[in-house]
């Protein structure tokens, strides 16, 4: 049978999805990816062909979180623009087929990019793929949200406050010991949240490195994927969830940094740079309050481990890795006020 987490049902899905899709053909075999902390996320190898299934981890689930449903709708919405995604094929909101939702979508074939120093890269190769992450950000919030029908994803306007108690209040959820830099940058960000600036645009929530899908022998981007935190927003969210890869550690992982790399020897553009030639594809001037924006993103990346780490807790964590997030959750909220602290 299964566990919900480390394997499926296949007997059971296989006769689902041939009564959903008269295209495909079992049996399959399931094999989870080992990457991904929020949705259990498996390759599916079936007669008809290879796809992935993305599905809800079991057990109780925080408000608003593991949103797989929202991942199928985005992805449709965009199979028409210059964002790539894989073909949806299937969501099934039926709990009794897997315990939880899932959907079943095209396999990518190519290349995750897990350090970001890109090691096996050329000088130039690593230009032209950040360059290319870059074009991609832009196409992204360049959408027209409304010519694909996205125009009710999300709530437009006071973005960040909205952002901000909502991730506040996750925390507090899956808190189980005080942080004393986590209680100082949620007060600060609280006291310096910047004027809304009318901005709204489809943001992917997580858009970093690893978040992206690329060719297997070039630099362009195939697919973005992990769609679950994405909404209508503020286009800034996605770029500054980008650029804390300037000040992360270096190393493998899917956190992985470039702090103390020599950038300009790798062909690698730095923060400025990568900001620049942003605004420059959208047609911004400059960029104002862009510490909160970038402290903003650590701390909500400490309050995303550390719901993973209540999960790990629980048993109910797509990977083993979960509970060792917890050791990230105090470092992450002490970069946000340490680039807090230079903004006074």
């Amino acid at each position: 049978m299964t566990d919900g987490i480390q394997t499926l049902d296949t007997e059971k899905l296989s006769g689902y999805l041939q009564s959903q899709l008269p295209w495909f053909k079992g049996p399959l075999t399931a094999e989870k990816f080992s990457d991904g902390q929020s949705n259990p996320t498996f390759k599916i190898t079936a007669s008809s062909g290879v796809y992935v299934l993305r599905k809800q981890p079991p057990g109780a689930l925080l408000k608003s979180a593991h949103a797989v449903d929202r991942e199928f709708r985005v992805m449709s919405a965009l199979a028409d623009t210059d964002v790539p995604v894989p073909a949806m094929y299937h969501l099934c909101e039926d709990h009794d087929i897997l315990g939880s939702l899932f959907f079943l979508m095209e396999y990518m074939e190519g290349r995750t990019l897990w350090d970001s120093s890109l090691p096996d890269y050329s000088k130039s190769q690593r230009t032209e793929t950040y360059d290319e992450i870059n074009k991609t950000l832009a196409a992204l919030h360049a959408v027209d949200i409304n010519a694909v029908g996205l125009a009710e994803y999300g709530r437009p306007g006071n973005y960040y406050a909205r952002q901000l108690k909502r991730w506040t209040q996750q925390y507090r959820a899956s808190e189980f010991q005080t942080i004393d830099d986590m209680e100082w940058i949620i007060k600060w960000l609280q006291e310096h949240l910047p004027a809304d600036d009318g901005r709204v645009s489809l943001v992917h929530g997580d858009f970093r490195l690893d978040n992206l899908r690329y060719h297997a022998t070039d630099a362009k981007v195939i697919a973005v994927l992990d769609w679950e935190l994405s909404t209508l927003g503020h286009p800034f969210a996605d770029l500054a969830n980008h650029c804390m890869q300037q000040r992360l550690p270096a190393g493998g992982g899917n956190l992985s940094g470039l702090a103390g790399i020599d950038l300009e020897a790798l062909g690698i553009p730095s923060e400025a740079q990568f900001i620049e030639r942003y605004c420059q594809r959208t047609g911004i001037d400059k960029i104002d309050d862009w510490n909160f924006y970038l402290s903003f993103s650590f701390f909500r990346l400490a309050a995303i481990l550390q719901g993973v780490a209540k999960r790990g807790r629980e048993g109910n964590a797509s990977s083993d890795l979960a509970v060792g997030l917890q050791q990230k959750v105090a470092p992450l909220s002490a970069m946000a006020k340490t680039i807090a602290a230079d903004t006074d």
